[in-house]
């Protein structure tokens, strides 16, 4: 698949759901982690729940805020 990462993760969001879906876990995380992101403010505040019909449970988070989430027991 071509394309830039940023470009890559709506498509990795619908496969992440679709995997939920099909059972064996309750959630499911994208972490976008390094520099560069010109679209990472959008991802983790939720600017593609109006174009996609989630369920949810695919959460969007920078990897620092990854880390706080686990370093709380929160995963």
């Amino acid at each position: 698949m071509t394309g830039t990462a940023e470009q890559k993760v709506p498509f990795e969001v619908i496969c992440l759901e679709e995997a939920l879906q099909a059972g064996g876990h309750e959630r499911a995380y994208v972490v976008l982690g390094g520099d560069g992101w010109k679209l990472r403010n959008f991802y983790t505040s939720g600017g593609l729940d109006k174009y996609l019909r989630a369920s949810g449970r695919v959460e969007i988070l920078s990897l620092e805020a990854f880390i706080a989430k686990a370093n709380r027991g929160e995963l």
